[in-house]
């Protein structure tokens, strides 16, 4: 057997420069790079060897492990989770700092690797620096945190266990329904050992994606559930993205003419001037969706998980009969909400579901109905995005209807957290498939910049802008500067309301009264309602490397965007909103527990509300 001498790090790293995707005959590298913060428990084994790696193995060096691994899931959602990077940090806070970011890939299904150091094997001292004490069991350490938020752990002890390792570490990031975050611990001394690997190790593989067909008797209970409903509704989710499914989609929904409503992960299946597009679903849907699917007898669930918020499951599908048609490639999903599942890649059922429904087309006052919703619903969507010239100081989804004018088709928009989400999921005109990327699975706060960063890694050719709240901002700036360090042209628009905006809203109907949402002094009372602090984000954003671009009015927000998306460096335009300007209220209700008992009349009331809006909750069953 011809071998190889190399240390496990150097072996492990050799190894993922020779992994490959393929799907539908396009070869994509599984691991294009990777991000890196060193310490003790990594400097020597891994750092060592991506110095000798050079270019087959390219470094990018990251300011925080969390946001590492957001970069890591911006890039790979991009890229359709065909590539990734791998994402390493010393142990102790380095690795539980990945734990956050590994919980957002592993429930938005995104892959991501993970390499942190680890105790000693050997265990020459005891405890070493950053070690957990566990007397009862001495093979924990604190990267046992990252099991639960892993589709696949282990911890590498011995080098020879890093073969199998690897080797089951790429076939889960490369399964579609069990892809998410993949952690390979590894201890500090075993990094640096040396092994005589089989050369066969670093063999160039290749894997492949499959697109698995669903059952024919799955799809012809589908069918028949079709061609008997009166009022069907698709709901497509992430899955249809991820499959590259949006063609078959718009051509089954222009064909049959059923209306199509998108979650926040399924958000530019269709363009938002499809005949069948009706836009968002769920508690921040649009009000032509909520009323169709409050209408619907049968639900199509296009590779989406039901999850509340997103779709308000439990409450929105109340036509008594409502029956549904989940098609995912997770059986686990398949079967939410007790429907027909139709197990299979969402690309390849669609185009099942397409030949067996060639000569069907719902109703036409169904149709009629579809359009004149939709009308309506762009007639308010204008009413509050429509952005006056002048003086005035932007409202929120002005500052979103702004941006919609700056601009194109193929530019990419970033968000996760705060109240943007739910402004962006009801109003944006989405006109490509890769155009919205929006994180609502965990909605984590910090991921919008080093996502931007991972999205603009992934595609080059796409502009992409960062829309970052202040508390956001506060929590996660700091991949700034490796964007300013690598020349990463992101555009990021911070937007200053003063406080968490989305928290203060919802405090406020749960009896909450916003108590701790607001950046103010404190006042005589001891309460948050002083005046607002004097921070000054587009300062602190200058001092990192941004340039910087201030506008003060509508007029001011329209110059610094179209200055920043023509700018060849990473620039930010800092905007303040008025609170006092109109956005869209929720169009359906999310389930957020009210107080039982309390003394304040605000909690009273809001648990009145409560009882009675929980009343519409159903199991389907």
């Amino acid at each position: 057997m011809v071998t190889r001498r190399l240390t496990v790090a150097q072996a492990l790293l050799r190894f993922l420069s020779h992994q490959h995707t393929e799907r539908d005959g396009v070869y994509t590298r599984l691991i294009e790079g990777c991000w890196g913060i060193f310490g003790h428990g990594n400097v020597a084994g891994i750092g060592q060897a991506l110095l000798e790696s050079g270019d087959r193995m390219p470094y990018l060096q990251g300011r925080n492990e969390q946001a590492m691994v957001h970069a890591a899931v911006g890039f790979a959602r991009q890229r359709n989770r065909m590539s990734t990077w791998a994402v390493t940090t010393s142990i102790g806070p380095g690795a539980t700092n990945l734990v956050t970011g590994a919980a957002l890939a592993t429930i938005n299904q995104i892959p991501v690797l993970l390499l942190p150091g680890d105790v000693f094997a050997t265990r020459p001292a005891d405890p070493v620096l950053q070690q957990l004490e566990v007397p009862h069991a001495r093979d924990v350490s604190v990267n046992d945190c990252l099991r639960p938020v892993s589709r696949y752990f282990d911890r590498v002890w011995r080098p020879e266990a890093l073969i199998p390792s690897a080797l089951e570490a790429m076939r889960v990031l490369t399964d579609p329904v069990s892809t998410g975050a993949v952690t390979l611990a590894l201890p500090q001394d075993v990094q640096a050992e040396a092994f005589d690997w089989p050369e066969e190790f670093f063999a160039d593989r290749v894997w492949r994606v499959h697109r698995p067909i669903a059952d024919p008797r799955s799809v012809s209970d589908a069918v028949e559930a079709i061609r008997g409903a009166d009022r069907p509704l698709i709901i497509a989710g992430g899955g249809a993205h991820h499959s590259g499914a949006e063609r078959d989609l718009a051509e089954l929904a222009s064909a049959t003419g059923i209306p199509v409503a998108e979650t926040q992960a399924g958000r530019g299946c269709l363009r938002h001037d499809h005949p069948c597009a009706v836009g968002a679903i769920g508690h921040t849907g649009t009000r032509v969706a909520d009323e169709l699917a409050r209408e619907a007898d049968l639900i199509i669930g296009v590779g989406t998980r039901f999850s509340d918020f997103t779709t308000a499951s439990g409450t929105l599908f109340a036509n008594p009969a409502v029956r549904f048609v989940n098609v995912n490639i997770a059986p686990a999903d398949a079967h939410k909400q007790a429907a027909v599942p139709v197990i299979g890649d969402a690309r390849s059922t669609l185009r099942q579901l397409s030949g067996a429904l060639a000569d069907f087309r719902v109703a036409a006052d169904h149709v009629g109905r579809v359009r004149s919703g939709v009308r309506r619903w762009t007639e308010v969507v204008d009413s509050v995005t429509r952005a006056a010239g002048g003086d005035a100081r932007p409202g929120q989804a002005e500052v979103i209807g702004v941006l919609d004018e700056v601009l194109d088709d193929r530019d990419v928009v970033i968000n996760a957290a705060g109240s943007m989400p739910g402004d962006l999921h009801k109003v944006w005109r989405a006109r490509d498939s890769r155009q919205y990327h929006v994180e609502y699975g965990y909605s984590c706060m910090g991921y919008e910049i080093p996502a931007a960063i991972g999205a603009r890694l992934a595609d080059p050719s796409r502009e992409v802008f960062a829309l970052v709240g202040d508390g956001t901002y506060l929590m996660m700036p700091t991949e700034l500067v490796t964007a300013v360090q690598e020349g990463i042209k992101i555009n990021v628009v911070l937007v200053d309301n003063h406080g968490y905006a989305s928290i203060g809203g919802l405090s406020e109907t749960v009896g909450g009264e916003r108590f701790g949402t607001d950046y103010r002094y404190r006042a005589e009372s001891g309460d948050f309602t002083g005046e607002p602090l004097p921070v000054d984000l587009a300062a602190n954003a200058a001092s990192l490397g941004m340039r910087v671009l201030r506008a003060e009015t509508v007029d001011d927000l329209r110059r610094a965007l179209r200055e920043s998306r023509e700018s060849d460096c990473p620039t930010a335009v800092h905007v303040e909103t008025d609170p006092a300007k109109p956005s869209l209220p929720p169009e359906a209700w999310w389930d957020v527990p009210v107080a039982e008992v309390a003394t304040r009349d605000s909690a009273r009331e809001a648990r009145e509300r409560y009882e009675q809006q929980r009343e519409a909750r159903r199991r389907h069953l």
